[in-house]
This record gives C-alpha cells, sequence and structure tokens, in this order.
C-alpha cells in the first residue's frame, strides 16, 4: 500500500506539509490560490453556476459567501463543495470566508442578518457599551455557529476609527477613541480565534489596514472618487494603535483597504500595493508590540503580508487586491 504524501499526514509537522505541498503544485495551481471571488448557494441549496469549475478548472480554493440559506441547507451546501475539492488532483480543502452575518440590519456588500444565525449589535453598539468581555462572548458564539455551517475565515472585525463622520461604515467601527477600539478589536478576536489560533478557530482577517475612517469628504475607496485618505494633525499612529492591538491578539490575516495615503511622508498608491505600508509599517507594527509582550511570554507576532515565511498556510495572507469582500 502507498504511503500518504507527506502533506496529508497530519502527524508531519505543519512546516514540512506546507514545503511538500507546495513543491507538488504546479504554477497554475499557486496562481489559483491568489484569489478570492464571491459565491452564493441557489434557493434550491445548489451551487452558484460557475463556482464547480472555478474549483476544478481554476484551482481556485478561496470563496467569500454572500447568499445563504438557513444552517442545515448551509452546511450540507458546504460539504459538497468540499467533496468537489477533495476530487481534484490535490484535494486542497476550500476556505469559505464571510463578512459579518450576526447583525439585525442588512447593509449590501458589508454585514447583514443570516437566518438562523443569533443577531447582536454593530460593533459601534458594542463600543457604547465598552464591555470587552460581551464583545468576547459575541465572537465565541459567532466562531461556534459560523465553524457549523462550514465558514473558516471572518472578513473582520473593523480596526478603523470613526474619525470623519460622514464615512458610511462608521457603524461597522468601535467608534473613534483608539484605546477603547484597540481594547474591543483585541476581544473580538480572541472570541473568534481563542488565544491560539486552532483546529476550532475562525480566522480572523482584520481590516482596513493601516486604518480605514479619516476619509476625505467621507467618501470611501471602493469608490475611484473616494480613494483619499487623510490623517490630519499628523494622527496616522492613532489609527495605527487598533492594528497593534490586533496583531498581539493574534489576528490571523490583514486586509490593506483600497485607499492611498494623502499628505504622509508615504508614496501616495493604494494600500494594497504600498511598499511603505504593506511591508515597513506592518513590520513597525508587530515589532512594536513584540518588544512589549510581557517577559518569558509570547506575543505570537502575525508577520506581514510580504513576510515570506507566512506561508504556513497556503494562502493564509492576501491582500485586498484579490478579494471582493469589503
Amino acid at each position: 500500500m502507498q504511503a500518504a504524501a507527506p502533506y496529508r499526514d497530519a502527524s508531519v509537522p505543519i512546516d514540512q506539509r506546507v514545503e511538500d505541498l507546495l513543491g507538488r503544485m504546479t504554477f497554475e495551481e499557486k496562481a489559483g490560490l491568489m484569489f478570492h471571488p464571491p459565491t452564493f448557494i441557489e434557493a434550491d441549496g445548489s451551487t452558484a453556476s460557475g463556482t464547480e469549475e472555478s474549483i476544478v478548472d481554476a484551482h481556485l480554493n478561496h470563496f467569500n459567501i454572500y447568499a445563504a440559506p438557513p444552517p442545515r441547507q448551509h452546511a450540507e451546501w458546504h460539504n459538497r463543495l468540499q467533496e468537489i475539492a477533495a476530487s481534484t488532483r490535490l484535494g486542497i480543502p476550500v476556505t469559505i470566508s464571510s463578512d459579518p452575518r450576526h447583525t439585525v440590519g442588512e447593509s449590501s456588500g458589508a454585514s447583514g442578518s443570516s437566518a438562523g444565525f443569533s443577531e447582536w449589535p454593530e460593533p459601534i453598539g458594542f463600543a457604547a457599551v465598552g464591555d470587552a468581555a460581551a464583545v468576547e462572548e459575541f465572537g465565541d458564539t459567532a466562531r461556534r455557529e459560523y465553524r457549523a455551517v462550514g465558514i473558516h475565515v471572518a472578513l473582520h472585525p473593523m480596526a478603523d476609527l470613526a474619525t470623519e463622520p460622514r464615512w458610511a461604515r462608521i457603524m461597522h467601527t468601535f467608534g473613534e477613541d483608539g484605546e477603547l477600539a484597540a481594547e474591543l478589536v483585541a476581544a473580538y478576536i480572541r472570541g473568534f480565534q481563542g488565544r491560539e489560533l486552532g483546529p476550532h478557530s475562525v480566522a480572523c482577517m482584520t481590516k482596513h489596514f493601516p486604518g480605514g475612517g479619516p476619509q476625505r469628504d467621507g467618501e470611501d475607496p471602493h469608490f475611484p472618487y473616494g480613494k483619499d485618505q487623510i490623517y490630519p494633525g499628523g494622527m496616522f499612529e492613532h489609527h495605527m494603535r487598533v492594528f497593534e492591538a490586533a496583531f498581539a491578539a493574534g489576528t490571523a490575516q490583514i486586509m490593506p483597504y483600497y485607499g492611498r495615503p494623502v499628505g504622509e511622508p508615504i508614496e501616495e498608491v493604494g494600500f494594497g500595493y504600498n511598499r511603505d505600508v504593506v511591508t515597513a509599517s506592518c513590520a513597525d507594527a508587530t515589532a512594536s508590540m513584540a518588544s512589549s509582550a510581557p517577559t518569558g511570554g509570547s506575543s505570537r507576532t502575525r508577520r506581514c503580508p510580504t513576510d515570506r515565511s507566512s506561508r504556513r498556510s497556503a494562502g493564509a495572507w492576501r491582500s485586498s487586491a484579490s478579494r471582493t469582500g469589503s
């Protein structure tokens, strides 16, 4: 009987499994991991047209779920999707991500409620309460509900500060107080991921690095006319404070925002393509967090998206350039 490939053997150290898998992948299979398109479930529970072809022929295996049925049908759909993935040459499982699904109201493309999921306040409501324990309890509840239907990546929390009152996404933030937002974002991540990222976690993709919120005229960079972000009064580091807390809490992933910095000593190009932001600022944030870790403790530093040593999970880091979430 032929021995299983090392990458399929759970007893082999993760780093070795990743290296073995990467060595077996074609260029096309590696390229497929760089995409993160949306998908949805049809009313009859079937997979949206083109999804199976994307997995089998285009080698995609990361999808952002939009519309979904109640939990039982959702879980059954997820199991069918994994069967499709298992039938491919390497059998790499599909990863399903989601924007927030536990809010009472609907915000198209950003958050919404799902049938069968518990309902909770928006982050701005949690900020009004100011109770980190309540936020962590929410995260743990949402984690269990996500895992039950096959969602393993949360395209949240938003670590942005609400410093521009005209910005339309304030309800998804923890407000304008940097210290409070840092405390609540960390609690949110602990709820979803646990104290350590493991098999029962939902990985958090904290966004929008290095801080949405200070949008010129309150516009949003999902649209070309809202691409400029300004930081009045030299407050760039104030916005970074929340992300430092996210790194300290062990956030699994980071999403750069779609805008560009204006009026800062940083190149004025989109954050997802900006070396000063993705490499230097991210590295500074993790270094600052690591230096403040308790003696003898582990800072559990998450590396920046461009760091090759972050390959422990094929596709674990991804920028906003290849995905359609918010």
